[in-house]
């Protein structure tokens, strides 16, 4: 594993990478293992967190009148729903150590002015994925679920919010934002490629504003100003860090 990777063969790049997998699937069984045994302890505290008018964020609001019970109606929810959620956390948690294998495998390939760059992307894209999830989680999942839970378009109709719903709005939001706070990664990976400068950047600010109000639209539909800026505001401030970071 050690040899020159100008010398190694195919097979022995093949190699390095089955040893990459290995390792990821043993460091992700131990996380899942870990997260399966403590999701009892802190499932109702974090993840059905938002559903109580106690939540950090609704208290920062001023909007703790709030209370949704959820209900499941699926007799393997329950088991199902803990153990995708003990394998989103642990995915969560073993997300630096994912991107260090790829660093791993990819570092020997770059030349040392290249190394410094791309260590520096995958070091960033993680503080961002990070950040963006811990977004979605403090600001725009309580806030669409707040608005969404309460919601009614007759008085005779009571929400009856299922799990398997609550979970797959919690999961997709938050992974979601994660994903999207890695566009100032994406821009400068595009900006080494040559494929877009900072002039471009500039020049395309107002159509950007308009794609990622179109996106915070789709992203929280609840059809408020507050809400859509709420999420607009972050993903614009990304698209000027954005600028920042690119090559000129």
């Amino acid at each position: 594993m050690s040899a020159d990777p100008q010398e190694m063969t195919f097979w022995d790049h093949l190699e390095v990478f089955r040893w990459s997998i290995f390792r990821v699937l043993i460091v992700l069984v131990v996380f899942i293992v870990g997260c399966f045994i403590a999701m009892p302890y802190i499932f109702d505290p974090v993840v059905l967190g938002p559903t109580r008018g106690d939540f950090f964020a609704y208290k920062l609001l001023g909007a703790t009148d709030f209370q949704a019970d959820i209900i499941n109606i699926n007799v393997a929810s329950q088991f199902l729903t803990h153990f995708s959620f003990s394998l989103w956390f642990a995915l969560l948690l073993a997300f630096p150590y994912l991107m260090y294998e790829l660093w791993r495998f990819l570092s020997p390939a770059l030349y040392p002015n290249e190394k410094k760059g791309v260590a520096g992307a995958f070091l960033g894209g993680s503080l961002l994925f990070y950040t963006g999830c811990a977004v979605g989680y403090c600001v725009v999942f309580p806030v669409i679920f707040r608005f969404l839970a309460g919601y009614r378009i007759g008085e005779l109709i009571t929400n009856q919010i299922s799990l398997n719903s609550y979970v797959s709005n919690f999961l997709s939001i938050i992974f979601v934002m994660g994903l999207v706070f890695e566009l100032p990664v994406l821009a400068w990976l595009l900006s080494a490629l040559g494929i877009i400068n900072k002039k471009q950047l500039r020049a395309w600010r107002k159509y950007a504003a308009v794609v990622l109000l179109v996106l915070a639209a789709v992203i929280t539909p609840t059809g408020d100003p507050f809400s859509l800026m709420i999420v607009f505001l972050p993903l614009y401030g990304l698209y000027e860090l954005s600028i920042l970071i690119v090559k000129t």
